[in-house]
């Protein structure tokens, strides 16, 4: 035999033996899953957390695309109509203060039983002092109606709200009407409103309690001429 016959008979003996086996396809998956589980594989993944987070900014991004492609004027214009959404929002809130979990209904002035002008006013200077400016204009409030009604000037009236008491009051101190009108609405917005109240909002109502006890009520009167 030659030496090329030699050297072509060992090259197939070789390669006979190491000629490839043929693995079954599901065997062949299940092994390298069963590799691919292994911790060494997965030491760095993000935790469940992190893949939470992704795929919520994922859908966070796609929405704001889908978005933006609907919107005049794209990216701008949608961060345009964000942007006054978000004043609408602030505006509102800052009119109408912070809503209150169960909202009281439009109730009467005085929420206990009757007391008299003094007390209510010993009562506000009391919180104010404790700078419970709150509960101070409510009382001093209700010292204002309750002087009122002591002097003649409104009937006393179980029920009546503030509004319709600043209502009433004004026909005789017009002078005083839009201050009335401005108090009224500033007890409502503290009360029922959920806002919150300040020394200024304090010291308004207390200023306006003090110049009624001074005010003159304007009388309506009907003078007729002697007949002819």
């Amino acid at each position: 035999m030659s030496a090329t016959g030699g050297t072509t008979a060992r090259l197939l003996i070789r390669a006979a033996g190491n000629s490839p086996v043929d693995i079954p396809r599901d065997p062949a998956r299940e092994a390298a899953e069963r590799e691919l589980s292994k911790p060494m594989y997965h030491e760095n993944d993000p935790n469940l957390l992190m893949r939470a987070l992704d795929r919520f900014w994922e859908w966070v991004g796609e929405l704001f695309n889908s978005a933006s492609g609907a919107t005049p004027g794209g990216t701008l214009g949608l961060v345009a109509v964000i942007l006054l959404v978000l004043c609408l929002v602030a505006a509102l809130w800052w009119r109408l203060g912070t809503p209150r979990r169960t909202p009281a209904p439009a109730d009467s002035l005085f929420d206990k039983g009757p007391r008299t002008a003094a007390e209510h006013r010993s009562a506000a200077e009391a919180h104010a002092a404790a700078g419970r400016w709150n509960q101070a204009v409510q009382e001093r409030m209700r010292a204002v109606v309750r002087s009122l009604e002591e002097r003649a000037l409104l009937d006393p009236r179980p029920g009546r709200t503030a509004d319709e008491a600043a209502a009433e009051a004004g026909r005789s101190l017009p002078a005083h009407a839009d201050e009335l009108r401005a108090a009224a609405r500033g007890f409502d917005d503290i009360t029922y409103g959920g806002r919150t109240a300040d020394e200024q909002t304090y010291a308004r109502v207390r200023a306006l309690d003090l110049a009624l006890e001074r005010a003159k009520p304007l009388l309506s009167t009907t003078t007729q001429g002697p007949a002819e």
